[in-house]
């Protein structure tokens, strides 16, 4: 039995083609997938206004992040509130709002060197808020009393002032539950909500919004 001995060269030369035998034996993969924005809010249902989704794939061997945003399936987890073109293009449609899901699927049945890897599924997702606004809904309005100074704004989106207004309102979904947020500017440090049905803080909650209601803010 005769055993081979490389040194120098020669064993530089086998150590490289042993190297480059082992990474051929890993394909380019897939591993995730992320999706550009991940977070769009929509001010209201207006299908004039869309938004272009980007998916960004993560890969390895070697590694590499990669614009797939034409390989990805798009879909949405609520059609009614969002809808997502086959090319990734974002929009609100009808009267439905809230927060939804829109997913970016790769079936990576294959790998770049063509390996099998059946029912391999990889899936990025962002979110879409479509504020609770409605022309016909009941209306929401925040009067400003006294000399304090601040913002006011809404969680759904659809009502956003400044107390230099004086007052503002939003109509929004019948039902909607609905937090006002005080933000105090200046010398102003606090806020007193009057005709608030939970008040806590800087904030005010109406549980349900079902007949025009206004909301008094006094910053102090």
């Amino acid at each position: 039995m005769k055993v081979l001995f490389l040194r120098g060269a020669g064993a530089l030369a086998l150590f490289s083609l042993l190297g480059s035998m082992l990474s051929c034996a890993h394909d380019q993969q897939l591993v995730s997938i992320s999706v550009k924005p991940d977070t769009e809010d929509f001010g209201a249902a207006d299908p004039a206004l869309n938004v272009q989704l980007r998916a960004l794939g993560s890969y390895i061997h070697p590694t590499v992040t990669k614009d797939i945003t034409d390989q990805v399936t798009w879909a949405s987890n609520t059609p009614g509130m969002v809808a997502v073109s086959s090319t990734g293009l974002l929009a609100p449609v009808g009267f439905s709002c809230g927060s939804t899901l829109v997913s970016a699927t790769v079936n990576t049945n294959k790998s770049a060197g063509n390996r099998s890897s059946s029912g391999a599924i990889v899936t990025g997702y962002m979110t879409a808020n479509v504020a609770c606004v409605s022309s016909t809904g009941p209306i929401l309005t925040v009067s400003f009393l006294g000399s304090g100074t601040g913002n006011i704004s809404s969680s759904p989106l659809g009502l956003s002032c400044a107390s230099t207004a004086g007052s503002c309102s939003a109509g929004f979904v019948s039902g909607t539950t609905i937090t006002l947020t005080a933000q105090p500017t200046g010398t102003s440090t606090s806020v007193t909500w009057g005709n608030c049905p939970t008040p806590n803080g800087l904030q005010c909650t109406i549980p349900s919004l079902t007949a025009n209601t206004t909301i008094t803010a006094t910053y102090i």
